[in-house]
């Protein structure tokens, strides 16, 4: 998992500060250290509103540490970066257009000749078994053929780094188990580095290397979690495991202080 290279993802020392509409100070991150190594999968857990999909704005480049380093592949990120790859809560699809052309729209950006792009979007379509609803629009699609639709659409431009901001978290339980198997077949493939922002608990552990447990806003990194469970990983069956319960209470039981703190704050500032 670690590369001699160095790591894919470092955010050294950083806070991050924002003005709101009406004029207020607020901290969203402070004294936040992350590292993520190349081909690894992170998952961030932590209360809401305490600055997780922050985190992912800084790498990304959409926005700026009001103090520290945010580095890329050992850079310090200073715009969008193309080899990084965004996947949404909700669906980044072009309503006007159908499920192939949707697929094939970032090659074509990226300068690749239009009929290459459509035959490499067939191929990725294939792979999340989408085939034969090229032509479907996304309206005429369920939600977790949407979410596949959105998976071949981030994959196809092979993203070295991979953000994802809680991506199943509008699907049922049912869909969501099958998107996990859905995007660890792909990731065991592509080995791009992922960061993974989610308030599931138990998702972040059946999909991530590492669990990344933040506190209450402005965060910081509280602790780091191992997921010590064999790849590769059958999601709907290891939550089941003695190791996978013993993991998640050990987790769970720091988290719910942060959880109870965040809470408490929110009452008090009512």
């Amino acid at each position: 998992m670690t590369d001699a290279a160095g790591p894919a993802v470092e955010l050294i020392d950083v806070a991050r500060r924002f003005v709101t509409p009406d004029g207020k100070a607020v901290a969203a991150l402070r004294d936040f250290n992350m590292s993520v190594a190349r081909g690894e999968f992170v998952a961030v857990v932590g209360p809401t509103g305490c600055g997780k999909s922050t985190t992912l704005n800084l790498v990304t480049g959409l926005a700026r540490p009001s103090r520290g380093t945010v580095r890329v592949f050992g850079k310090e990120v200073s715009g969008i970066d193309p080899r990084i790859g965004f996947a949404f809560q909700t669906d980044a699809l072009f309503p006007w257009r159908n499920v192939i052309d949707n697929v094939a729209a970032g090659p074509l950006f990226r300068g690749k000749p239009k009929a290459e792009a459509i035959d490499l979007a067939r191929q990725w379509l294939a792979r999340v078994n989408l085939s034969g609803h090229e032509s479907k629009y996304p309206h005429q699609l369920s939600g977790g053929m949407r979410k596949r639709v959105a998976l071949a659409q981030t994959f196809i431009n092979e993203p070295q780094i991979l953000l994802m901001d809680e991506p199943f978290s509008a699907l049922d339980a049912q869909t969501r188990v099958l998107m996990h198997e859905e995007l660890m077949a792909l990731w065991q493939q592509n080995r791009s580095s992922v960061i993974f922002v989610t308030h599931d608990l138990e998702e972040a552990i059946a999909l991530a290397d590492r669990v990344f447990v933040l506190t209450s806003g402005p965060a910081t990194v509280k602790s780091v979690y191992t997921i010590d469970l064999p790849r590769p990983r059958v999601v709907s069956d290891i939550r089941y495991e003695p190791k996978f319960i013993e993991i998640s209470h050990t987790i769970w039981n720091d988290l719910r202080e942060e959880v109870q703190r965040s809470a408490a704050a929110q009452e008090r500032a009512a």
